[in-house]
């Protein structure tokens, strides 16, 4: 059987994380909860907006849980991969602007006029 990259996300480990930090915990899940919910967006449109950013942040447990509350509020297969290609495209269109770095760096483009 292959091993898993990642543990499970299990009830017993939001409990003990809840009992190490209460607090805490209920102010995340308060936030998250205020941040979730209805508002000048749509909560469809948030989570797809959760999709794309755990894309980029590569959390697969955020990959996960955002996907199936994405699709439990509404969101087609096509709406949930569409927002992960934006995501894709952001991520690389990342790389190739901050190639301007590597350009000025490297004596490639004119110095900027001061």
């Amino acid at each position: 059987m292959a091993e898993r990259m990642y543990p499970a996300a299990t009830p017993e480990i939001a409990a003990r994380r809840r009992q190490l930090a209460p607090e805490i915990n209920e102010a995340f899940e308060s936030f998250s909860r205020a941040v979730f919910a209805e508002g000048a967006l749509p909560e469809k449109t948030k989570q797809l907006i959760a999709v794309a950013v755990a894309h980029v942040t590569q959390c697969p447990y955020c990959i996960t849980g955002h996907t199936k509350l994405a699709r439990r509020k509404g969101a087609s297969p096509e709406e949930i991969m569409e927002a992960i290609w934006v995501a894709s495209e952001m991520r690389a269109g990342g790389a190739y602007a901050h190639s301007t770095l590597a350009l000025h760096a490297m004596g490639e483009v004119a110095p900027e006029p001061t």
